[in-house]
């Protein structure tokens, strides 16, 4: 199993969200992640990634990294494509992802990113979403999957 997925001990509602091999990039660059679905206005399903800002996820201007913020974006197109579609998120790659930073996180404060499906064609996922933190949004965007080839 790629992904460590369970109820979180230490924030009630929500699921881990992390690699079982903890020397990957998620584990070493963002930290722990969180994830729930909920409901998005109008009745759609969205995904909610978490993930917590310290010190090290920031630039020269004590922000978050922009960097770090498209981190969270990509690793939330393959939470949403797992947990809305059942999708293979281990297998897939991103083809494309189109970012508009509009403010800067916060240190210190949580970090989400939260994701919708467009569209799911046989082989591709069309996702968009927002990075937000608290009432502000940090960031918007727009993301392609390619599913996994068929072995």
């Amino acid at each position: 199993m790629a992904f460590s997925y369970g109820p979180s001990d230490r924030h009630p509602g929500w699921f881990t969200w992390n690699l079982a091999d903890t020397t990957r990039f998620n584990a070493q660059t963002m930290g722990d992640l969180v994830v729930r679905e909920e409901e998005a206005p109008g009745g759609k399903r969205q995904v909610r990634l978490r993930m917590f800002p310290e010190r090290r996820h920031s630039n020269l201007l004590d922000a978050v990294h922009g960097g770090v913020t498209l981190a969270l974006i990509d690793i939330s197109l393959f939470s949403a494509m797992r947990l809305l579609l059942n999708g293979d998120a281990a297998g897939s790659v991103t083809l494309d992802l189109a970012t508009q930073f509009i403010g800067a996180g916060r240190i210190g404060q949580p970090l989400d990113s939260v994701c919708e499906v467009l569209r799911e064609t046989g082989r591709l996922v069309f996702l968009r979403g927002l990075v937000v933190q608290e009432d502000e949004t940090i960031a918007s965007f727009t993301g392609t999957v390619r599913k996994p080839s068929r072995k």
